[in-house]
């Protein structure tokens, strides 16, 4: 293969490849079925003029038959009228007429059978379209979920370098560290500032206050139940301080 054969070949094969990739599923499948319908239209159009041809030979064989019987009519008239070389003479224009007539017949069986196949590969030829068309859809949808299968496999690949979700890790859990920094901070300035004693008053009180407010609400809902340690602890107390306040208080009256 020469230079300029094989430069012709590449330049073929590289334009046939850039085709393949431009072309679009869709609008190829809407393309031809345009192109189809068109093609439906001309062969409608053949088949109308066959059809025409047709009922024209019919039409010239069915006047062929009448003139054969006017002329065969004729005839008989001119026998009757005892001329009969004018009956010859018609006798001859009705043989030419019943040729015609066979010839015409003919023509006509040869035009109604072209005419049949030519309708039976019309109907084959919409049938084919319609179902071109039923397929359209179903194609399309094919079409498009294989190019979005492609894309995803295209960017999984993309994908296959781990380092963009270990760089991503990593960052998680130096989020998490700086969070563990900041709440280690957060607790030892609450630890280190302000009255410690008093802060740890404060805790034990906010930790039995929940119990205290439990068995309220069971003496309130008649369910039996002691008090917590730090409750019943302070009871006497206050009670004290009561029973301590009466006497001063008689004494003052």
């Amino acid at each position: 293969m020469g230079l300029f054969a094989r430069l012709g070949t590449l330049i073929k094969s590289n334009l046939n490849d850039l085709i393949s990739r431009a072309e679009d599923p869709e609008k190829m499948l809407n393309q031809i079925l345009v192109d189809m319908k068109n093609q439906l239209v001309e062969a409608k159009k053949q088949v109308a003029v066959a059809i025409g041809d047709e009922k024209r030979l019919k039409k010239q064989w069915d006047e062929q038959v009448v003139q054969a019987k006017e002329w065969e009519r004729k005839a008989m008239m001119a026998v009757n009228a005892g001329d009969d070389e004018l009956a010859k003479e018609a006798l001859v224009r009705q043989k030419e007429h019943e040729d015609l007539t066979l010839q015409f017949e003919q023509q006509w069986h040869l035009q109604k059978d072209a005419v049949d196949k030519l309708k039976d590969q019309l109907r084959v030829l919409n049938n084919k379209i319609e179902e071109a068309k039923r397929k359209k859809n179903i194609l399309v949808a094919r079409a498009k979920r294989a190019e979005a299968q492609k894309t995803i496999q295209s960017t999984m690949a993309g994908l296959s370098d781990t380092s963009a979700f270990d760089t991503f890790d990593r960052m998680a859990e130096k989020v998490d560290a700086i969070e563990a920094e900041a709440e280690a901070g957060a607790e030892l300035s609450g630890e280190l500032t302000g009255d410690s004693l008093a802060q740890k008053f404060k805790r034990l009180e906010g930790g039995s206050g929940a119990d205290v407010q439990l068995q309220a609400l069971k003496a309130k809902m008649g369910i039996a139940g002691s008090l917590p340690a730090s409750a019943e602890s302070s009871e006497p107390k206050a009670k004290q301080l009561t029973d301590g306040a009466g006497p001063a208080a008689k004494k003052d009256e």
